[in-house]
């Protein structure tokens, strides 16, 4: 596909609307240096320089979208607490539309301590378990009123509480003969039976298919496995440095990777679902729509912390590397 035509299908992600559900994740960043060790224990001292917020989760799936020029609504919950504060301002200023049920239990937050650009120690405060029969109501009635208006639907399922196998049975019933596409997460793979795409990782992939993946055979035989067991249209699976492998009923293709540096994978999935589920809804093929996700995750991991992609920063990745 010529370079032209890849910046038609992006140019024409403004049109595109998608409803995110799932896990909203406030991600908290402190920022420091270490120059010592504690002597009251054998673990480093970070002096803090800087302390802020990013949206993670299904929060951060809906800012990728906004931020490659497409809509997002995003239907998750949040406590009513400090950090769902901060998390309804920042869906604000994002531009996506929160459609929230607020609760007491607590906002996931998850904290990274990071020094001269490592991550120290990561520390998370969540409720995970099942929403409550009141919260699941809530939920599939607002499934229900948003998912007529949107061209494509997302699953962000990090086994907060928010995706079940009820809200599965429900969303796919409704948004019958829409594209669904699922970020998923070990132990739900079973949920997942008749959506669209899933987009595993390679540990992801092992576990959903039953078998170690080792080599390029076992990659195909978990990758095939997932097609026919979930029934499936795609299934693409992130591997790292060594790019993606698109899997549909027809065919299999191996993307090599687009990143030029790797700092920080955070969020990389979040934006290689929010980008192929952009795509493929504005009319791009299974594989052109992964080539587009494969460049704007190369542009995330190149950046510390939870990042997004731009529309404009996507279109020269392309064009630079014969697209």
């Amino acid at each position: 596909m010529s370079a032209t035509n890849f910046s038609r299908l992006i140019d024409g992600f403004r049109k595109r609307r998608v409803l995110v559900i799932g896990d909203l994740i406030l991600d908290r960043y402190i920022w420091g240096k270490v120059s010592r060790i504690s002597p009251e224990a054998p673990v480093p001292v970070v002096d803090v320089i800087n302390d802020n917020f990013m949206l993670g989760g299904a929060a951060n799936v809906a800012n990728n979208i906004v931020s490659l020029g497409g809509k997002a609504a995003v239907l998750g919950i949040a406590g009513r607490d400090s950090a769902g504060e901060v998390l309804k301002k920042l869906l604000a200023a994002s531009g996506a539309e929160p459609v929230l049920i607020e609760d007491s239990r607590p906002t996931s937050v998850k904290t990274r301590v990071i020094a001269h650009s490592q991550q120290v120690v990561r520390f998370d405060t969540e409720n995970r378990d099942h929403l409550s029969g009141r919260q699941l109501k809530s939920m599939l009635a607002l499934v229900d009123e948003h998912v007529c208006r949107a061209d494509a639907v997302i699953i962000s399922d990090y086994r907060k509480g928010v995706v079940s196998g009820e809200l599965m049975r429900h969303l796919i019933k409704t948004a019958k003969g829409k594209f669904i596409a699922v970020d998923p997460k070990v132990g739900h793979f079973h949920l997942y039976k008749g959506v669209s795409l899933i987009t595993p990782n390679l540990l992801e992939a092992a576990e959903g298919a039953g078998r170690p993946i080792k080599d390029e055979a076992s990659l195909l035989m978990a990758g095939r496995s997932l097609l026919g067991k979930l029934r499936l249209s795609a299934v693409l699976i992130t591997r790292g440095d060594e790019g993606m492998s698109l899997f549909t009923r027809t065919a299999v293709r191996h993307i090599p990777t687009a990143a030029m540096k790797v700092f920080d994978v955070t969020g990389a999935g979040d934006t290689v679902i929010a980008a192929f589920s952009l795509a493929y809804a504005g009319g791009a093929t299974m594989e052109e729509a992964a080539v587009i996700a494969n460049h704007a995750a190369g542009i995330v991991v190149a950046q510390v912390g939870t990042a997004t992609a731009a529309a404009a920063e996507l279109k020269k990745s392309l064009m630079e590397n014969g697209h």
